[in-house]
């Protein structure tokens, strides 16, 4: 079992900046992909990033590419999505995602049920 809780989201005008993250339990953090994914009101959940379980590979949506970055570390179990040039439609809550996997990030990973474990969200709430 993987517990995992977001934090650091907020209100934020646009073009601001936020640093989410992803904290998570157990030992054995280094052997999951992780994903931060969103979801608005009225909305599908929708993939924004992906991270291979060593931080090697990482994948991002069309929409955020050059605006989001997203890494890990593995020593303090913890994935982080810098979120830069925030815009209104950013708007939303921001999920992380892990999946008991341990090669490159392809593609596929980033469907939502592709995932194991999920956590609360933290909202974020970009003002224009």
């Amino acid at each position: 079992q993987v517990q995992l809780v977001e934090s650091g989201g907020g209100l934020v005008q646009a073009g601001g900046s936020l640093r989410l993250s992803c904290t998570a339990s157990g030992r054995t953090f280094s052997r999951y992909t992780m994903g931060w994914f969103r979801q608005a009101p009225g909305k599908e959940r929708e993939f924004v990033a992906g991270i291979s379980s060593s931080g090697g590979s990482t994948y991002y949506a069309d929409s955020v590419k050059g605006r989001f970055t997203i890494s890990r570390d593995n020593t303090k179990n913890t994935v982080s999505l810098q979120v830069n040039s925030l815009k209104p439609e950013d708007t939303a809550i921001y999920y992380c995602a892990a999946k008991r996997y341990s090669g490159t990030f392809y593609r596929h990973l980033s469907a939502p049920v592709e995932y194991d474990y999920w956590g609360q969200g933290t909202q974020v709430t970009v003002s224009s």
